[in-house]
């Protein structure tokens, strides 16, 4: 399982997928919430989050891909229970809350992996935001 805004879809974000398949035999992506994004980043993505789940899918580099929850951003992770969580070497996640997260719906196993990153000199959404770029 990973999880992202994946606004402005380019190699970086194929980059990731590509290194978290390669943990498991089914991916899902988790993409994140208009609201939420607003919340987070301080502004709202270039494209909507139906925008964005359709460009996964079209990718074709996940096996599912799903909206995360606006209210719980835990509740996926219940709900599908992951063996693997990939997290992207740039996501500001607080592990060891995850970690007591994933204690709590009993899932001692679950594994969570940081990924490597991937040319991000060019490859950083907010380098195509600046440039009003759809899709790399």
């Amino acid at each position: 399982m990973v999880f992202g805004t994946f606004d402005v879809f380019h190699k970086g974000h194929k980059n990731f997928l590509g290194q978290a398949r390669k943990f498991g035999d089914y991916l899902i992506v988790v993409i994140a919430r208009d609201k939420n994004v607003k919340k987070i980043k301080g502004e709202f993505s270039q494209n909507s989050e139906q925008e964005r789940l359709v460009e996964i899918k079209r990718s074709r580099l996940a096996s599912e891909a799903v909206l995360g929850s606006i209210l719980d951003k835990y509740k996926i992770i219940k709900k599908y229970r992951p063996d693997i969580i990939c997290l992207g070497y740039d996501q500001k996640i607080i592990i060891k809350q995850l970690k007591e997260k994933l204690k709590e719906f009993n899932l001692l196993n679950t594994k969570v992996i940081r990924l490597k990153a991937y040319q991000t000199k060019k490859y950083k959404s907010s380098k195509f935001k600046m440039n009003n770029l759809k899709v790399c």
